[in-house]
């Protein structure tokens, strides 16, 4: 069981009616709230629920439409996601319970104090390292709108401007990371076919891909609802089409594929976590055709040449800077 779960099953007289559990993990947390259900942005976690309690959570960047009286948030890393959730969740809540948890190293206490907004929090436990609080919604605020909390900016290719859409949440939120930078430099000489972007953010990699290789399909996959969003508004912005799938890694990928894209993620929440990386290196060939490749961008310090030269085969590099690597390695035929 989560800490998280565990600090609110301390308090489980609270949580008897039709709650809404925003960002739950995937434990045993509605077998314990029967009367529950549950939100999330996550694909794995949603999956991983939906399999153990079917119909019982929703997978999207907004909860269904069905009422609830009470909520409880379990605290996102991104603070400016937090902000939009409490937001929206105090929006169908006036005169509601509404609930925040989560780690002390993940900032529970300086979010908290986002509840001021809505009425007047306390605390209602500490415990596993974490802490519990609760709002009264006595100023419950406009339902907001997603994409007027975007941030947009305007990235230089060299076939032209590209218009990029970032939501709360998502990586690099707002600006061109580094990796993504250099790895933008090296999309020359792709071979023919199905293009992958693997975890594909705001859709920079996937948008740019559909431009320069307009004959291709081109298939965007990320975990997170939220980058899925920013993917689709980034190829609307430049009149662009591409697939969008939600998949907890490269297993959810489609086969056949001539090239894959990817800046990896390598976080998850709080912690630092390196399996999704570690997976596509090992699974790549299987989801790359004959002669098809992959090409990446990684931090210099992390020693995938050697995983990727056992899984794939001879790794090159193609750039290299700011602490930063570009890979490259081809299935062979």
């Amino acid at each position: 069981m989560d800490p998280r779960s565990e600090v609110l099953l301390r308090q489980v007289e609270l949580f008897g009616g039709d709650l809404l559990l925003a960002g739950l993990p995937a434990d045993d947390l509605l077998g314990r709230l029967p009367a529950a259900h549950g939100w999330s942005w996550h694909a794995g976690e949603h999956a991983a629920l939906t399999a153990r309690f079917a119909g019982r959570c929703r997978f999207g960047v907004a909860p269904d439409e069905r009422p609830f009286a009470a909520a409880v948030l379990f605290l996102p890393k991104s603070a400016e996601l937090a902000r939009y959730l409490l937001d929206s969740l105090a929006a169908r809540l006036p005169g509601g319970e509404l609930y925040l948890v989560g780690e002390k190293r993940g900032g529970i206490e300086s979010a908290a104090r986002q509840l001021q907004a809505f009425g007047r929090p306390r605390k209602l436990d500490s415990a596993r390292h974490c802490q519990l609080w609760q709002v009264t919604v006595e100023q419950a605020p406009a339902l907001p709108v997603l994409e007027e909390r975007a941030q947009r900016y305007r990235l230089q290719a060299t076939d032209g401007p590209l218009e990029v859409v970032s939501l709360p949440g998502v990586f690099s939120h707002g600006r061109l990371d580094r990796g993504t930078a250099l790895l933008l430099e090296r999309l020359d000489g792709l071979p023919p076919g199905d293009l992958l972007d693997f975890g594909c953010g705001a859709g920079v990699l996937g948008a740019l891909l559909k431009r320069r290789y307009p004959q291709s399909r081109v298939i965007l996959l990320d975990v997170d609802a939220f980058a899925l969003a920013s993917s689709r508004l980034t190829l609307a912005a430049n009149g662009l089409e591409a697939q969008t799938i939600a998949g907890d890694g490269i297993r959810d990928a489609p086969d056949g594929l001539a090239a894959i894209v990817s800046n990896p993620p390598f976080h998850q929440g709080v912690h630092t976590d390196y399996r999704a990386t570690e997976d596509l290196l090992r699974e790549a060939a299987r989801h790359l055709r004959p002669g098809g490749e992959l090409r990446l961008v990684a931090n210099s310090f992390l020693k995938y040449p050697p995983l990727i030269e056992r899984h794939l085969g001879p790794c090159q590099v193609l750039a290299e800077g700011n602490g930063f690597r570009v890979y490259r390695a081809g299935r062979e035929r």
